[in-house]
């Protein structure tokens, strides 16, 4: 595939689908951010749609799009009726998760732990594609625990390929099914961009995106001279500000807003419609917290929502209070381009905090 072609790939900048963070109010929050980035929700188990409150669990607002439904089963028959769900409330694409090492996944038969039957993938895939008309796209690891990842990966990739899959997303890690959590499997397995790339190079025809341990757009741009997207998760998340700067510099096009302190002020209305419905105020502004760095203030913003948006009765202007603490000059922004360390674990952990 030339470059050209690559570069108006659908998958050319995607958030990565994560538990507990992705949630429908992050994703608005990422669409006031870009324009164009593909979002994802979290996994949802086939168990969960077919038998679940769907409006819950599927329902999500207008802005998103372009989003897409990751889905968690192993049975084709089961994928196919919550793919056909998932198309009829109007999502953009449906995901297998073939990459989640979680215990809890690997006892559902579904996950990494399907990276060791790549046949049976092949037949879910095909299961959903006869079923929907919206793209099948399957995001895996380079293999588990003692696989050849040469072997494991190839395998995988062609079982999809073969039962029509529309796009390969490879999280550029081995998930260990023993002896890693799933947060180690985040980050001890080392990373193989290689592996994926010689993936790209024999499969020309097939999308492929890559992810895993991507931080800044800088080294989006210099992945996305091998393969045709990229998945950012972590940075995405917990630094929100660098997804400002995806329209212009992935995509050519004007961001959404000059500055994060106008995207949040966009977010106003959203919040303020959901709090109408019964919604927490923290429910949304814990994804913020990271919205900016070195900006005169961001401290001050961190702490006010922190310690305000979880109060009872907490409102919008929790947030505009917040807000005002902030230089609205978009010079005094970090670098979008740069490769800070992330957040410590204490930080992140109280930015997922539910």
């Amino acid at each position: 595939m030339s470059e050209n072609k690559r570069q108006y790939s659908q998958w050319r900048f995607s958030v990565a689908p994560m538990m507990d963070w992705t949630d429908r109010h992050c994703r608005v929050f990422h669409r006031q951010l870009t324009r164009q980035a593909l979002l994802y929700t979290e996994m949802l188990t086939t168990g969960a749609v077919l038998h679940g409150d769907r409006q819950r669990l599927l329902g999500y607002d207008a802005s998103e799009h372009p989003v897409a439904l990751q889905l968690g089963g192993s049975d084709p028959q089961a994928l196919a009726e919550s793919a056909r769900i998932g198309e009829d409330f109007g999502y953009d694409e449906i995901n297998l998760n073939v990459g989640c090492p979680s215990d809890r996944v690997q006892e559902g038969r579904f996950g990494a732990c399907l990276m060791a039957e790549p046949q049976l993938v092949g037949d879910c895939v095909a299961a959903m594609k006869q079923t929907v008309r919206i793209p099948v796209t399957v995001k895996c690891r380079i293999g588990i625990d003692d696989q050849d990842s040469e072997q494991s990966l190839a395998a995988l990739a062609a079982a999809v390929r073969e039962a029509g899959s529309d796009a390969l997303i490879v999280h550029a890690r081995k998930a260990w099914l023993k002896g890693l959590s799933p947060r180690e499997n985040r980050d001890v397995p080392p990373l193989d961009y290689d592996r994926v790339y010689r993936l790209k190079a024999a499969m020309p025809e097939m999308p492929v995106s890559i992810n895993g341990g991507i931080r800044s757009l800088a080294e989006a741009q210099r992945h996305l001279g091998h393969v045709d997207g990229v998945m950012m998760g972590r940075a995405a998340y917990q630094e929100p500000w660098r997804l400002l700067a995806v329209d212009p510099d992935i995509y050519g096009v004007p961001p959404p807003f000059a500055t994060a302190k106008a995207a949040a002020l966009a977010l106003l209305p959203y919040i303020e419609h959901e709090l109408s419905q019964g919604t927490r105020l923290h429910a949304i502004t814990r994804h913020m917290l990271g919205l900016f760095r070195s900006v005169p203030g961001a401290r001050a913003f961190r702490r006010h929502l922190a310690t305000e948006a979880v109060k009872p009765g907490a409102d919008a202007r929790v947030l505009r209070d917040a807000l005002d603490f902030v230089a609205d000059d978009p010079a005094h922004h970090g670098s979008l381009h740069g490769s800070p360390a992330l957040d410590s674990p204490a930080d992140l952990a109280q930015t997922a905090a539910a």
